[in-house]
């Protein structure tokens, strides 16, 4: 159906020429000589306001119901009131009817009520602007690493190991419930691989065999945790973006996230200025200062046991104890960013016992080199490490957290043959999502959440 995206009738040279646009009717008055219907394409954030004029034109029945999609052909003229332009009609077809019982009639709806119907809220003006900017940002990570020589990389989503090596890994099967098995062995060695296995976690084991062939690589896609955390900031199948850098040790791959995070966010305050606007004034004041913020300021970095001393020092009552060997909880990373810093901060050098088997052991024998980067707001978006090069040190590690040495044969081989300094980190694309919309749930920044009991 041949028509023109009302953005590029907004921001091209249009006056004084007929169109043909198609969209879906946001608001629509209706008066006895006029009416006035508000079209939304999905090309920005702003509508085209279309002029009926009845003397004109008979306003076909059902083209001014909430939700209707109608195709109009008519001529650009200016719009007085906002310096814009707007269209007059002299031509509508009803393409696909909305009935009066269409979930959008009320103007404002509150978040938790439009996460009953995620196939209907993609159309409100919240969430055009969360996924245009998820778009955007999404485009600008890719740049990121292909202008700075890195290789995209496709990791398996089906897998045999637990990348973290903390369980929480969905099992994927073709036997379904059964009873006839005498063991769990019994049971996996009749399923289709012939062994356990489950949906991954992370690309960040086979991102490694990768980086040790190609140097610098990156892969963008869905991970999934069965982890039974019902949090604003959890979800069970979410975006991932791990690099993974040959000779690059921990200050090294810090600066790495450091420049990428200011150049995806300099991306969104180029290129989606309406939408920072639209949520600075509905969800977070002083949005578009804080992001300005982070490309042009340094971030902090601290010692794990600093931080503990400095939220032990604060006087703050939390909900959880702070202690050395502790992790942070979420009230403690956004207190450090939000109070003590005011900025983003990595956290570094964390006690060994609570970090994954993989992680560089320092020589103090009780930390390893690993960093999250926490932001005001949010908390972690980033979780990073130099790996472990030595391969007696992962050994004693994985054995030390009872795993089973042969599902990670292949990793392991990586230490033996070659083995080199290297370091990488995940970003948690909903997180960095959450941090530069200012929206506060994570439900709300991907298109079907799936959380703890609930798919949809």
């Amino acid at each position: 159906m041949k028509h023109t995206d009302i953005r590029i009738i907004r921001e091209g040279d249009f006056l004084g020429k007929e169109v043909t646009v198609c969209g879906w009717v946001r608001t629509a008055r209706d008066s006895k000589n006029m009416a006035f219907i508000e079209l939304n394409d999905g090309s920005t954030l702003k509508h085209m306001q279309i002029v009926v004029d009845k003397a004109v034109l008979t306003l076909p029945e059902n083209a001014s119901h909430l939700g209707a999609s109608l195709r109009v052909e008519g001529k650009v003229v200016p719009n007085m009131q906002n310096n814009g332009v707007e269209i007059n009609a002299t031509a509508i077809e009803v393409l696909g009817d909305a009935p009066l019982d269409y979930p959008l009639q009320k103007k404002f709806q509150k978040l938790e009520t439009l996460r009953e119907m995620p196939h209907i809220r993609v159309r409100t003006n919240t969430f055009n602007a969360v996924f245009r900017v998820r778009s955007v940002m999404a485009a600008a990570l890719h740049r990121f690493f292909q202008e700075r020589g890195y290789m995209y990389i496709n990791t398996p989503l089906l897998t045999g190991s637990d990348c973290e090596g903390a369980g929480e890994v969905f099992q994927v099967t073709t036997l379904g419930y059964n009873t006839e098995y005498e063991s769990a062995e019994d049971y996996y060695a009749n399923d289709f691989f012939g062994k356990r296995a489950g949906l991954s976690v992370s690309g960040q084991l086979e991102g490694e065999v990768a980086a040790m062939a190609f140097g610098k690589i990156y892969t963008f896609g869905p991970s999934f945790r069965a982890e039974n955390s019902n949090t604003p900031r959890h979800v069970a199948e979410f975006w991932h973006i791990e690099p993974e850098v040959a000779f690059a040790e921990l200050p090294d791959i810090i600066a790495i996230a450091e420049e990428m995070i200011k150049y995806v966010i300099g991306e969104v305050l180029e290129k989606c200025p309406a939408e920072l606007d639209f949520f600075e004034q509905r969800f977070e004041k002083g949005l578009k200062e804080k992001l300005e913020g982070v490309v042009r300021e340094d971030f902090a970095i601290v010692e794990y046991t600093d931080a503990v001393a400095q939220l032990q020092a604060s006087g703050v009552k939390f909900e959880y104890p702070v202690e050395w060997g502790l992790d942070l909880q979420t009230e403690h990373e956004r207190y450090i960013t939000e109070q003590i810093y005011k900025k983003p901060v990595f956290v570094i050098n964390y006690p060994k016992d609570i970090k994954a088997f993989y992680m560089k052991q320092n020589a103090d024998g009780k930390t390893v080199a690993a960093t999250d980067l926490l932001v005001p707001g949010v908390g972690e978006i980033i979780g990073c490490s130099e790996r472990e090069a030595d391969y007696d040190k992962l050994v004693s590690a994985m054995e030390a957290r009872g795993m089973n040495l042969e599902d990670y044969r292949d990793y392991l081989d990586l230490r033996r043959y070659g083995s080199v300094p290297h370091s990488g980190f995940g970003l948690g694309f909903e997180r960095i999502l959450m941090y530069a919309t200012g929206m506060s749930n994570i439900r709300d920044v991907i298109l079907y959440p799936r959380t703890v009991g609930s798919i949809r």
